[in-house]
Formats: C-alpha cells, structure tokens, sequence
C-alpha cells in the first residue's frame, strides 16, 4: 500500500561543499570532551561566518559540513576564505571536495524539523562523489571535479585572488560512481595542488606525479634548492680533482697535513677517469 508522503522535493544544480576535519577524532580524545566541544564550536562558528558571507548554506555537520552554493565561484571563495580565516584562529587542519551537478532538495514537513529533522537535506550521486573528492584531498587541500571545474572557468567575474593557481591532478575511479572522475586542485600555493594519492574508495588511474611551480611562484628557498641542484655536481668534481692534485703532490700533502693522501698515488689513473666520466656527466646535464 503507497504512503503519501507530505514534503517538498526540487531537482536543481548546485555547487556541493564537503569539508572534513583532520584528526577530530583524536583532537576529542586528547583535550577531553568538553574541552573538543567548545574548541570546536568556536570552529564552527567561525566556518559559519565565512559561509553565509559567501552566500552559502549549511545542509549537515558532523566531523565537517555538507554546505551547498548556488555559484562555483562562490563555493571556492568559501573553500579559500577559510583556508585562510579559520583554520590559523582554530589550528584545525580540513581536507575539501567541491563538486557541481544535479542534486534534489529536500524540503522536511516542520512537523519532523520541529523534532528535530533538517529542513533541507540533499539527495543523490552528486552528494556522494563531492564526499568522495574530500575524501581524496590532503589536509588543507581544495579538490574540484571536472564539471566543477569547467563551470568555475565558465563563470564570469569570479572575483577570486590572481594568485590562485589550478592543475589537472588525475583520474580516478569512485566507488559505486560508474564513470572515472577527472580531478583538480586550485590554491595559491602549490605545495597544496600536488596529486592525491588515492584511497580505497577513490582509486587512482593515472595522471601527474608532481606539479611544478612556475618562475614567478618560487620563493628564496626554491632558487636555493635549484641552485644547490645543480652546483653539487661541479662541487664535487671540483673536491676529487682537488684531492687528486694533492696526491701527485708531496708538498702540498705536507702544506696542506694531508701527507696520508700519498696513499692515493698508484691510484691516479683510476681517479682521474672519474673526474673524466664526472665532467663528462655534467657537460650532458
């Protein structure tokens, strides 16, 4: 016998937000229940604030918020915003997985919202693969599907930072979705767009291992390290010719008190055809 059923559906797209905290579980055991309690209210509200500004809705929470945009550009704003905002004020770190796809409301009889229902819930796959994105992201990383992807560079006047950078990081197979979901990352620093490495819900198929930083993007440590890179090999070059000098000569052994270097003399041949094979390395480098 059917039942009829008194609540509201409406089948609409939308930008889907899923944002999972890092570590809650052992943050509640560590600090003790009251303590999580109010350090985590202090989070919500915060995430709250940074989602109504951004003309967001909160749908569910529980170790995170399920929270949907009308906007793409709008749910990535959200995503930065508290990257940004609350994860220094909390020092919670969270992982997030935006998608954008067809997604039915539900509107709850407020004879349930009054015992305590939602009054909006959202049904179907979109909900699922936004819950498998986030579930692939590293702490503090900001993962789009492709159709979210395609309608955030689809939307004009996105008002979001010029810093922002964007990468194709793989393919990867969802479980229970039928078809392999393309996924990138966006941030501005590119520390956080480097390719998850999958899960067992979310198999990698393939992509890139690493994404590189351009010129404009490197900061004094990077030009250090690349350069480190590549003076290292004429350091040592330039060490194991030092030493073979040394060894062909007595005077410098004594001027130098490296007189056991001597030792080194019927082997002159042999290290001089490693310095040979070392220039000859570089000079392919």
């Amino acid at each position: 016998m059917a039942h009829k059923i008194d609540v509201k559906l409406k089948h609409t797209y939308l930008a889907l937000v899923l944002l999972d905290l890092v570590g809650s579980t052992a943050f509640v055991q560590k600090v003790r229940p009251i303590k999580a309690a109010r350090w985590l209210q202090f989070h919500d509200r915060l995430a709250r604030s940074v989602c109504y500004k951004n003309n967001g809705r909160e749908i569910d929470r529980s170790d995170g918020f399920l929270m949907s945009f009308d906007s793409m550009a709008d749910a990535v704003k959200f995503a930065l915003e508290y990257n940004k905002r609350v994860m220094p004020k909390t020092g919670l770190k969270a992982r997030i997985g935006i998608h954008w796809g067809d997604i039915v409301e539900v509107h709850q009889d407020e004879l349930f919202v009054g015992v305590g229902a939602k009054k909006v819930e959202l049904e179907g796959i979109s909900k699922n693969i936004a819950a498998r994105t986030m579930s692939l992201a590293d702490p503090s990383q900001i993962l789009l599907t492709k159709d979210a992807f395609k309608r955030l560079i689809a939307t004009p006047a996105l008002r979001l930072p010029k810093e922002l950078r964007s990468a194709c990081v793989g393919l990867y197979k969802f479980k229970g979705v039928s078809e392999p979901q393309e996924i990138y990352s966006v941030a501005e620093d590119v520390d956080l767009l480097q390719p998850p490495k999958g899960n067992e819900k979310a198999k990698r198929l393939g992509g890139p291992k690493y994404i590189k930083k351009r010129l404009r993007d490197r900061k004094l440590k990077d030009w250090f390290k690349s350069f480190y890179k590549t003076a290292a090999p004429f350091a040592v070059s330039f060490y194991v010719y030092a030493i073979y000098k040394i060894s062909l000569s007595h005077t410098l052994q004594q001027l130098f008190g490296l007189e056991f270097l001597s030792a080194l003399s019927p082997y002159s041949e042999e290290i001089q055809a490693v310095i040979n094979s070392l220039l000859e390395t570089i000079g392919q480098l």
